[in-house]
């Protein structure tokens, strides 16, 4: 039996997304943890989301009152998120190289990036570049350990019946355990503030809920209020974690 169509930044209807899929079911645990940082959400904060995809965390931020700019190095996502989401500037623009002078942000998000890339000092390098001081820098990602290499390299990637990911995308060498992150952000001034893991509320809903996804019964928009992500800030970083640092005023 063949499975659906694994297709990245796709403007199919008929392909799995995993990408997208992964932001909507993020998405209200991501508001979450934004919202719990001491002065970040402010109105007319000048906010960069590095890896913005289709725009679901962009337009969260956006109703949240900040100024927010999206960059992604898809255009065929930074083309559908324009379309879908007004009030966003969104371009097309790797995370190694940012079409954005230096200190032109008050927050730098970078979703879906540090566990994608292969040269994660040089994503920090240029998201510390556009942050200004007394800023803001959140991130999520994937945590190198054994449950997070059974989830994404081998249900989210290997296993052919819950895979939403094309082979690849993930690799062992690029989840970043919080040391190896806390190590790239002190190596370019910024002071790691906070780790925060997440997690699903229920295991067995979330695969439910992929796996309906897969068969075609759930929209992406229908499935992340089903995955039911919470924070665990009391909890190791499993699999997946949140986290932000500063970047300290100058004196």
């Amino acid at each position: 039996m063949v499975g659906p169509r694994i297709e990245l930044d796709t403007r199919s209807t008929d392909a799995i997304d995993g990408r997208h899929l992964r932001a909507v079911a993020f998405q209200q645990v991501r508001l979450r943890y934004v919202e719990k940082i001491p002065g970040l959400v402010r109105p007319g904060a000048r906010t960069l989301v590095i890896g913005g995809g289709r725009g679901v965390l962009p337009a969260g931020l956006a109703a949240r009152g900040l100024d927010v700019t999206s960059a992604d190095p898809s255009p065929v996502a930074t083309e559908l998120a324009t379309a879908a989401v007004p009030g966003v500037t969104f371009v097309t623009a790797p995370a190694v190289q940012l079409p954005f002078p230096d200190t032109a942000f008050d927050v730098v998000y970078c979703a879906d990036t540090f566990e994608i890339a292969t040269d994660l000092d040089a994503v920090v390098r240029e998201a510390a570049r556009v942050l200004r001081p007394g800023g803001f820098l959140v991130y999520d990602t994937v945590n190198r350990t054994v449950p997070g290499r059974a989830v994404y390299l081998g249900a989210f990637q290997g296993i052919g019946f819950t895979r939403i990911m094309p082979p690849g995308r993930y690799a062992a060498a690029r989840l970043r355990p919080p040391a190896e992150v806390g190590a790239a952000l002190a190596a370019h001034g910024l002071r790691s503030e906070d780790v925060c893991g997440f997690k699903p509320a229920s295991i067995g809903r979330l695969v439910s809920a992929v796996l309906r996804r897969r068969r075609g019964q759930l929209t992406d928009e229908e499935v992340g209020p089903l995955t039911g992500f919470v924070l665990d800030p009391d909890g190791p970083p499993l699999v997946t974690y949140l986290g932000w640092a500063s970047r300290p005023a100058a004196t």
